[in-house]
């Protein structure tokens, strides 16, 4: 295997990169040689696929298939190894079926139909181990004697962000959400990566045509979030548990997390959510559930402490699982793409064997002494209040702007985004997203003239709100993002956050601080590059930060 797709890559050798038998997320060598081959089985479906489009014989079918099995594929998704030999399998007959329907569609249009290569014409072996032996010539770093890191690099960025385009787009689809015109930009990514390109404008140029793709994306998804469940509203939430049977949600998926909703009633287990989906609470159709009461523990990566503390079963949607532990193996259940060898997978919604282990498990004996947070300042939230936020600014009330926001990670350094946000000045407000928030959201900002200096956006997958803000704020004063008062200080971790760095790139959006370290996939060179033609810069220390950014000269 050979992988360095997140954070939290193995960083000890003079390469940076998983190259052993198990990965720093605890992926096996075999699991990801069978990714690798999953993700060149994708790019032949993508191969005819966007030539059938383009002779109107779309199959979306197969474009759900191909976002689905993309996002098995990012950090911390699906550990099973079987899953991906099945997978491969489907991914071929897919391939085969929308071959048949271009040739179709080519010849009723007087075209000859063109002979494709690669991974067109790839088939996989009969069994696991045929397709072990068929993995090293498919992997990430694949002809690098070649081409060099610098290529190898810039298809890696593109084909990163694709992965978090789809994820985005799948949470997106199975909310009843669809795009032909995002189908026709994934199908156009992956046919590009097909074809091995070695130019590096045509791949910075991909990339950029990916970030446009994925703002699309993002539009689509939080008009899925909120036309299902509401618009965010601002919403304490209890953070200390209750009295009672208890179901913990982790992950991002709030269809998964509605339907236990649903069928938990007039049960009497209490339902709780954890990490990402903490921002559950704020959607008005949601937090009608009176047995959705509260949100239980931090961030991803204390998963292994705090589920194994938890007195009941554990669901967990879309993705950032870890190894579970013996102390609670028997009581953690998947969903959607989900999952680990030996863990008991829900694939229809019928949360009736979680329902069961809750009714026979202790559940929290005694309450706790109520703590709350506060969170649902989404765009509309934010935006229904622009008026003051732009008086507080002409005013001088507000000085800055600061998004804190992006994955977590439990690598050294991220006590940055804790130091950053609380050693922001008073005079200035922080927003966040993603998981990121867990670094700070107990801590009390207080408010400037009764305007939260801690508006907390939501999860990563609710990016498009930050998004609409700054443009709107923009608009506003009539000047650019770029601008405006405000900075962005972004924590990245797995393929996700490369597909909302790419987004913002794409619109131009420049000085944008990442950390808490540089993905392993940029060489020194691509990290000089998008210094140069976007400011990107890497995090320092946060009071220099913090320094920089309130000195930079806006119009």
């Amino acid at each position: 295997m050979f992988c360095y797709q997140c954070e939290q890559t193995d960083r000890s050798n003079a390469v940076s990169g998983c190259a052993s038998a198990k990965g720093m997320c605890g992926k096996d060598a075999t699991t990801s040689d069978l990714q690798d081959l999953l993700i060149h089985s994708v790019k032949g479906i993508a191969q005819y696929a966007k030539r059938a489009r383009a002779l109107n014989a779309p199959d979306n079918g197969a474009d759900d298939f191909m976002l689905y099995a993309m996002f098995t594929t990012l950090t911390n998704v699906n550990f099973n190894a079987t899953r991906f030999v099945t997978m491969i399998q489907e991914a071929a007959q897919i391939r085969d079926r929308v071959k048949a329907s271009y040739i179709q569609a080519a010849l009723a249009s007087g075209l000859t139909p063109e002979q494709l290569t690669g991974p067109a014409t790839w088939q996989p072996a009969d069994d696991m181990d045929g397709m072990l032996k068929q993995a090293a010539s498919v992997g990430i770093n694949a002809g690098l004697d070649q081409v060099g890191p610098d290529i190898i690099g810039l298809r890696s960025l593109v084909l990163y962000g694709l992965k978090g385009v789809c994820a985005y787009a799948h949470h997106a689809y199975v909310l009843g959400k669809e795009s032909e015109t995002i189908y026709a930009g994934i199908e156009d990514a992956l046919d590009f990566l097909s074809n091995g390109p070695t130019d590096v404008e045509a791949l910075l140029n991909q990339a950029m045509a990916l970030g446009t793709v994925n703002l699309a994306v993002m539009a689509l998804l939080d008009e899925a979030n909120t036309g299902t469940f509401g618009a965010q509203q601002p919403t304490q939430v209890r953070v200390t548990p209750i009295k009672g049977k208890a179901i913990l949600v982790s992950g991002h998926d709030l269809g998964d997390l509605a339907a236990l909703l649903e069928q938990t009633q007039g049960t009497g287990i209490n339902i709780y959510t954890h990490g990402e989906m903490l921002p559950a609470h704020a959607y008005p159709k949601l937090k009608a559930y009176p047995h959705l009461v509260g949100n239980y523990g931090g961030a991803w990566q204390d998963q292994q402490r705090e589920f194994a503390e938890f007195p009941g079963p554990i669901l967990m949607t879309s993705n950032c699982i870890i190894e579970p532990q013996p102390q609670y193996r028997q009581r953690i259940f998947t969903a959607g793409p989900v999952g680990w060898p030996g863990v008991r997978h829900i694939s229809d919604k019928n949360f009736a064997p979680m329902i069961q282990a809750a009714q026979a498990l202790p559940g929290f004996k005694d309450d706790v002494s109520e703590k709350s947070i506060t969170v649902g300042f989404g765009r509309d939230a934010v935006l229904g209040v622009a008026d003051k936020v732009i008086d507080a600014v002409k005013s001088g009330a507000i000085r800055h702007f600061f998004l804190i926001g992006g994955c977590d990670g439990a690598a050294p350094g991220r006590n940055y985004y804790t130091e950053f946000a609380e050693q922001a000045p008073k005079d200035t407000v922080v927003m966040t997203l993603g998981c990121n928030k867990y670094r700070f959201n107990q801590h009390d900002f207080g408010d400037i003239g009764g305007i939260p200096r801690l508006l907390d956006l939501g999860q990563c997958n609710d990016s498009y709100s930050a998004i609409k803000i700054a443009t709107a704020l923009a608009d506003a004063f009539e000047r650019g993002v770029n601008e405006l008062p405000l900075s962005l200080i972004v924590s990245w971790f797995e393929q996700k956050a490369a597909a909302v760095l790419l987004t913002l790139l794409s619109l131009g959006i420049r000085n944008i601080r990442l950390g808490p370290t540089l993905p392993a996939f940029l060489t020194p060179n691509l990290v000089q590059v998008l210094v140069d033609k976007f400011g990107l810069m890497p995090i320092t220390n946060a009071p220099a930060d913090i320094e920089a950014s309130l000195t930079r000269k806006v119009a």
